[in-house]
This record gives C-alpha cells, structure tokens and sequence, in this order.
C-alpha cells in the first residue's frame, strides 16, 4: 500500500483519501518496530477526526510492541514535555495545526523529545507501514473493533464526525494501554520560565482559536490565581470546538487577527495573544491591538534570556536577523545562525548548548524544554518583560522596528521558481558584500540585505528583505526584487 501523507518534517494528509485508521495503525506500527519502542506517549488535537486516528495508532503501537500513554487532548508541546518527563521512547501528537479541516496529521519524536523527520527515521517509518499486507492490517483493526461489520461507507462517515471503529476498552484490555495526565507537571515547568515575584497587574487577552491551547492555559491560570499573580484574563474563542466556528486558527493569516486585536483594544488589554490549532506557535499583539511580527518577538525573547545569563547562545534563522544580531551582541550573549526548520535549529541547539532558538515564523525553542518549541514559554516571558521594563509591548518593538525595518515574508507563486531564482542571482549576486548560503540565497549591501529560498514542495519563492533604519529603501528594494521575481 502506498502511503502519500508522510512530509520532509511530519505527516499531514487529506482524510479518507491520504489518512485514516488503517494508515495511523499502519504508522504505529511501524514506529514501535522502528525504534524498537516500549513506551510512547500519544495526543490529540480537538480535531474531530484525531481521536479515532490516535485510537487506530496506539492499536498500531501495541501490536508493534509498545505500551501506550494516551495523554487525551494535547497540543504537541504537551507531547514533548510528557516524551521528556517520564522517559520514555517516543512521543506522537495527532495533529493537523492550521492545515484545512478535511485535514489531519502527525508529530513524531523519539525518546528525549529528539526530532524524527526524513533525515532521521520519518521514511524509514513510511517504508515499514507500506509493507504490511492489507489483510494483516484488517484483521488487526477488526480485533480491536467495535462496529467491525459496518459497511465502509457508514465506517468513513462515522470517522469524519470522530466516532472511530476502535473499541477503548478492547485498546485497555491488552494491558498495554492507559490513560494519563502530566498537566500538573507541565504547568510546573512552564512557571520556571519566569519569576512571579515580578508580575505586576496585567491585562491579557487570549484566543485559543477554539483550538487545544484553552485547556492549558485553563490550568495555568489556576496555578497563577492560586499564587496571586496579578494577571486577568480577557478569553476568546475559548472552547475548545472540532467545528473551528470561528475559522481554523492561523493567527499568521492577517484575515484571522481581527477577533484577538479588536478583544484588546475593548478591553484596554496591555497584551494579545493568539495560538494556532496544536499550539506550538503563539503570536503577540500590543496593547493597541497591533500584530507584533515573530521577528521582532525572537530580539525580546533573547533579551530576556541574556537578562539573566549575558553569556547565554542564541540561535536564529537566517532569513532576517539583524535586529536579533543587534541585541545579542549588545548584551554580550553570542549569536549562532543556522538553517531554517526545527529539525535544523534543535539541533544546532543541543550542538551549541544554546539557550534559546527563534524563527520569525513564530517557532521558539527553549533548552530547558528538550530543545523544543512552545507556544506557552513566549507569552510567559513577554509579561515577565513588560513587568520588569514597566513599558508597553509597544513600545518594546518600536524603536527596534525602526532600526531594523523588515517587508516580513513574501511568497511568490510562480510556473518556474528555478528560473525566477536565477534572475535575482545574476543581478544582485555580483554586487553583494556578504554572500550567505546557510539557507537559500543571502545577500548583503552594507545597509540592506535580503534573503531569497524556495519551497521544497511547491514552485513558490520566499523572499524576505531588511534594511538598517530606512524604511523606504527596504521598501523600495522589495518592490524592485518583486519585480523581477515576478517578471
């Protein structure tokens, strides 16, 4: 059976077509055979095609050998933390983050939350669940079944509307499954980030995007409330709804930030805080309801870090990065740059010992969290800051904006990407200063500079341009690099 869902980083799929249950067992398998694994952690998104798919794999992970924890309703940072703080083999989160709703997927890492992408065992995964025979496959499941005799038809739609054909109490009765929790622990650990003796009366808005991140932040709020922490939170699209009435959440999009925004400015918020579906991005905005771009978030972060540890590394991607540059060496902390991509950036973290990793797509990464990304962490310490500068966000983004003004990622769909590519190459190439080739095409001209990649699965070019304090010279060169990708 030929299985088309697996992607360079995760598994992401069209449902019924590309993913279903005989595809997640086939993966659960598979992946218990791969790592030779004999506890995994599983959860799912509030999608509601991700609870029958997580069933279907842990049926897959047991045959395969594996006991199974099954966390319940998670967002993938939960995944990392849980894989990491019980020690176990691998962790798996169902998920299809801010991918269409006829959409589902999967986030795989092995034992100390360490990345499994196409480089470290995704393929190989995909190569052992395409070789089990169909029939092999079928009986598995009918064992674990609890409507096996439905046509399939009535088995598909049951499906998209959540109610799987796997029996948990058939998954419970093999001894090898059990339902558990580490939120307690979680929270713990999402505290240390930040000293509460700091926090001053904040008002916050949050947008869960009726994703899985309410739940989380529910239990955060608890423990901060219990603590008196001076926080109010103002909730929106809080209930967490495999509907997504209010749009899937993809608080990158500018079209899905007008509920957050709008919340803070009526509510006189001092902060905005949105996440997508799984959240392991979060997305700031200031207290005039102003989106505050990843890239001037990755610069905050890092000061708060270098705060307490002036020689703490820093780690960032190297499509914009002069304003993070700017601040690390200013607080003395060292500035390592490394491709785009998790699986590229947590690596280079765990080679560097570097405190902290960010991408302006609102990716952050966090040593102390098994070098993984959360969308927890970043707010968190964001109100820790606004507490101790005793300034408002915006005006913690201001004045680095202004030096550092960036025409934020620009995507450019093209018939021949290669050729578009090569064009801006012989213009611009032999006029640079810097070349850097750590990912695409990097050029530098004393007070601008601009990055150019391709997408490795479509004919789109990405092209990010920032100048040193003039803003109409990044603007005016980002409508002269456009026209000629464009041409």
């Amino acid at each position: 059976m030929k299985i088309t869902c697996f992607k360079a980083y995760d598994i992401r799929g069209k449902l019924i077509e590309q993913l279903d249950e005989n595809v997640a067992y086939r993966i659960g398998r598979a992946y218990a055979e791969h790592l030779n694994a004999d506890k995994v952690v599983v959860g799912g998104d509030i999608r509601h095609t991700s609870k029958p798919l997580k069933l279907a794999l842990s049926a897959g992970l047991i045959d395969g050998g594996a006991n199974v924890l099954d966390l319940g309703m998670t967002g993938t940072e939960e995944i990392y933390f849980a894989t990491k703080h019980l020690g176990v083999d691998g962790g798996i989160e169902v998920t299809a983050s801010h991918n269409p709703i006829d959409y589902n997927g999967m986030k795989l890492v092995k034992a100390d939350s360490r990345p499994i992408s196409g480089d470290t065992g995704l393929f190989a995964i995909r190569d052992i669940a395409e070789s089990y025979e169909q029939q092999q496959v079928s009986d598995a499941l009918a064992s674990y079944s609890v409507n096996s005799d439905a046509c399939e038809m009535e088995t598909q739609q049951a499906f998209l509307k959540g109610k799987g054909s796997i029996d948990t109490a058939k998954l419970t009765a093999s001894g090898r499954y059990t339902e558990t929790s580490c939120m307690s622990s979680y929270v713990e650990h999402m505290l240390s980030y930040i000293n509460l003796n700091n926090l001053k009366p904040l008002k916050l808005v949050v947008n869960a995007g009726n994703g899985a991140a309410g739940a989380a932040l529910d239990a955060i709020e608890k423990v901060l409330l219990a603590q008196g922490a001076p926080i109010e939170f103002i909730k929106v699209n809080h209930q967490a709804d495999g509907d997504f009435p209010n749009g899937i959440p993809n608080p990158l999009l500018p079209e899905s930030r007008s509920d957050t925004a709008n919340a803070v400015i009526e509510a006189k918020a001092d902060m905005g805080i949105a996440w997508d579906g799984d959240f392991d991005r979060c997305f700031l905005f200031d207290e005039n309801g102003e989106f505050v771009e990843g890239y001037y978030i990755v610069g905050l972060l890092a000061k708060a870090f270098l705060d307490k540890d002036k020689q703490s590394k820093i780690i960032y991607d190297p499509r914009v990065y002069w304003n993070t540059e700017d601040i690390v060496n200013e607080a003395g902390g060292i500035p390592i740059k490394s491709k785009t991509g998790h699986a590229f950036i947590k690596e280079r973290m765990r080679a560097d010992d570097a405190v902290y990793g960010g991408e302006m797509s609102a990716h952050h990464y966090f040593r102390d969290f098994a070098y993984c990304d959360s969308g927890m962490i970043p707010w968190l310490l964001v109100a820790e800051l606004l507490c101790t500068s005793g300034k408002p966000l915006s005006s913690l983004v201001k004045e680095r904006i202004a030096a550092f003004p960036s025409s934020g990622e620009i995507n450019s769909l093209l018939e021949d990407a290669d050729l578009a590519l090569q064009r801006v190459v012989d213009k611009y190439q032999p006029l640079a200063e810097i070349i850097d080739d750590t990912d695409g095409v990097g050029l530098e001209f004393g007070n601008w500079r601009f990055n150019l990649r391709k997408s490795n699965t479509e004919p789109v070019i990405r092209l990010n341009i920032e100048s040193k304090g003039d803003i109409k010279l990044m603007e005016q060169k980002t409508k002269e690099l456009l026209e000629i990708i464009r041409a």
